[in-house]
């Protein structure tokens, strides 16, 4: 008999023991909870609008925002903006100022009105782009060179100032040794 009495106490002790387990594994975990906070709200961009436009000025857009919407918020082209120079789809950045030429400041020195500037990709007229004062569409006509690198190149400039030198270009993100030796015979700092 003390045989089963001693098989029962060990069931007994393996079944307190299981239950133990259970109630120690099913308990709620301890710990703070973690709250999850929205995302940030983005800031917008600050943009200048010069030129032919009805307002220049500058304005607040939000991020995301493209060049036809800068031209929009300044009021819209003049009857002499020369839109055929911009590039209305290219994304802004922060800081960018858009310059919208008129049909007269696009006249090439030896050519009419309206003409755009010579496109060094395709063989053009080999005049000098100047990276200190050229628009977009002026440094859009080098090789290698993008409507994003050409708005880098003015972004570059108006967070730094002017280029002092020809190779200063390979500070902005994205032109380096291989498009500098594309691009050093044709461009310049002015005068």
């Amino acid at each position: 008999m003390s045989r089963n009495l001693w098989g029962i106490a060990f069931g007994v002790a393996v079944g307190l023991l299981a239950a133990g387990l259970i109630l120690f594994a099913s308990r709620a975990p301890r710990g703070e909870p973690v709250e999850l906070l929205p995302p940030p709200t983005p800031l917008p961009m600050l943009v200048h609008v010069s030129g032919a436009v009805a307002a220049p000025g500058v304005y607040s857009l939000p991020p995301g925002s493209r060049v036809q919407d800068a031209v929009a918020a300044a009021g819209g082209l003049l009857a002499d903006a020369n839109d055929g120079l911009l590039n209305l789809a290219a994304l802004l950045v922060d800081g960018q100022k858009v310059v919208v030429p008129t049909r007269a400041a696009a006249a090439t020195p030896g050519g009419g009105q309206g003409e755009a500037p010579p496109d060094h990709r395709s063989g053009g007229v080999d005049l000098l782009v100047n990276i200190n004062t050229a628009s977009q569409a002026e440094l859009e006509t080098l090789p290698g060179i993008g409507p994003s690198l050409a708005q880098a190149v003015i972004a570059y400039r108006e967070a730094n100032g002017l280029f002092t030198s020809l190779e200063g270009i390979q500070a902005v993100v994205g032109i380096g040794p291989v498009t500098f030796e594309e691009i050093k015979d044709l461009i310049t700092l002015g005068e």
